[in-house]
């Protein structure tokens, strides 16, 4: 197939690339999110983390409608000794996603991701790797040493990373399963403060998923990623700290599906002027 671009009209009338790779990729997409083979009905991805209480959490997870969790290996109890968070998710509804979060260099990371392996919860891992601690950016150097390692051990490895397009494809390069740029820093609820950034990003990766990861905070944050062209979102801190975060997720929810739909369906063009939206033919003056 194809990669040759195509020019098309922005939403400011001017025109930009658009690859036409990307866009049958995107199609191939529309009905269900496709991550290392799995389908997956639900293009919304949600944290288990920062709820009042289990309960909390098992009701927000069942209002979201997503299929995707994750849970954080060194925050959870994970022998079981005493009530835990996996005791109120049930893995027959919903596909665990272990993540590395907190750690701060790439042998942490490797040494998480082994152990969520280890206790049962899964080979897919969401990968972080934080480099600096007040932004919560991440040191891309070391996501990328770990994410070779942990392909090579097997893994399915799904990074959480920056906006940068020169280093998504050293993360593709190196067999990521899906490429999973920040919005706004972590927690922040910012929204998406990279626009331009997140459609190259879109434009250039099209062989895996393209999931917008942090800085959503209520649900029109979402509906922007997804109009972008990402394939999901993953959001945790946007939901939990609601004011009822329960009510959050089914926002969140439907913003997701509202999101994608317009993306695919392809806005109109903006214009200066008015445009009648009835015609004027057959007008009796």
């Amino acid at each position: 197939m194809t990669s040759l671009p195509t020019l098309e009209k922005s939403g400011s009338g001017l025109p930009r690339i658009r690859s036409r790779r990307a866009f049958y990729y995107n199609r191939a997409m529309m009905h269900s999110l496709i991550i290392a083979g799995r389908q997956f009905r639900s293009r919304l991805i949600v944290g288990t983390g920062k709820y009042k209480s289990f309960q909390e959490t098992a009701r927000a997870l069942e209002a979201s409608g997503a299929e995707m969790v994750t849970v954080a290996v060194r925050r959870e109890n994970l022998d079981r000794n005493k009530e835990s968070l996996l005791d109120f998710i049930d893995p027959k509804k919903y596909f665990l996603l272990p993540n590395t979060a907190g750690c701060y260099t790439a042998d942490e990371a490797i040494r998480t991701a082994r152990l969520g392996r280890e206790v049962g919860l899964s080979d897919w891992i969401k990968l972080e790797v934080i480099g600096d601690q007040q932004t919560l950016y991440p040191d891309v150097q070391s996501t990328l040493e770990a994410t070779r390692v942990l392909i090579k051990e097997g893994f399915t490895v799904l990074p959480y990373t920056s906006d940068d397009v020169v280093f998504a494809k050293r993360l593709l390069d190196a067999g990521a399963s899906a490429v999973m740029p920040l919005g706004a820093p972590i927690g922040s609820g910012l929204g998406i403060q990279n626009e331009a950034n997140i459609r190259i990003l879109r434009e250039v990766i099209t062989g895996v998923p393209l999931i917008v990861d942090a800085g959503v905070g209520t649900a029109s944050d979402a509906v922007i990623a997804m109009e972008l062209g990402a394939d999901a979102v993953l959001m945790n801190t946007g939901i939990a700290n609601a004011q009822d975060p329960v009510l959050m997720a089914e926002a969140m929810k439907h913003a997701v599906i509202a999101g994608r739909q317009a993306y695919v369906a392809g806005r109109m063009q903006k214009k200066l002027y008015a445009t009648a939206s009835s015609s004027l033919e057959g007008v009796v003056r």
